[in-house]
C-alpha cells in the first residue's frame, strides 16, 4: 500500500513538473497596438505597396504624400505586403493603398483617368466616378490593435 501511495504521488509530482516545464504557446499579435493592415490581390512583386492613413477628409485620397497623417511604403515579397502603423491615436481614420509598380511615386492612369496600377481603399470602399470619399472609407480606432484586410483592384 505504502509502495502504490509513493508511486502515485511520485507519478504525480513528475506530471506536474513536466506541464510546468513546457512553453506556452504565444499568440501572433504585434507588441504594440495599432493598425495592422495585410494587402491581399497584389497582382505581382514587382515595385511597391504605399499605404497612406488618413485622419480627415483633406487631400483623401490623391493627396497622400501631403495630407495623409501617416505613409508607409514597403518592398512587396512574394505578392504579399503588409503595412503596421504604431502608436495611433484614437479617432476616426480612413486608408487609401496603392501598388506603385514602377515606383513613380504616384498611382498611373491611362488617357481617361483609368487608373492602370492596384488600388484599394477601406471597408473596401468604391467610387462612382473616381475615388470614393472619406466617410465611405473610414473607420473607427479605439487605440486597441485593429487587424485590416484590404485587396487591391486593377
Amino acid at each position: 500500500m505504502k509502495d502504490r501511495l509513493f508511486l502515485t504521488l511520485a507519478f504525480t509530482s513528475i506530471a506536474a513538473l513536466m506541464l510546468t516545464n513546457f512553453p506556452v504557446p504565444a499568440v501572433a499579435q504585434s507588441p504594440c497596438p495599432g493598425i495592422h493592415v495585410k494587402i491581399l490581390n497584389i497582382r505581382n512583386s514587382t515595385g511597391t505597396v504605399a499605404c497612406a492613413l488618413f485622419e480627415s477628409p483633406k487631400g483623401f485620397p490623391t493627396e497622400y504624400l501631403l495630407s495623409a497623417t501617416n505613409v508607409m511604403i514597403i518592398k512587396i515579397r512574394k505578392t504579399q505586403a503588409r503595412c503596421d502603423f504604431e502608436d495611433i491615436p484614437p479617432g476616426t481614420y480612413a486608408m487609401a493603398v496603392i501598388h506603385d509598380e514602377n515606383m513613380n511615386g504616384k498611382l498611373d492612369t491611362n488617357w481617361i483617368g483609368i487608373p492602370t496600377e492596384g488600388y484599394g481603399f477601406s471597408n473596401d470602399a468604391t467610387g462612382v466616378f473616381g475615388a470614393p470619399s472619406f466617410s465611405d472609407a473610414s473607420f473607427t480606432y479605439d487605440g486597441r490593435n485593429v487587424e485590416l484586410t484590404m485587396s487591391l483592384h486593377y
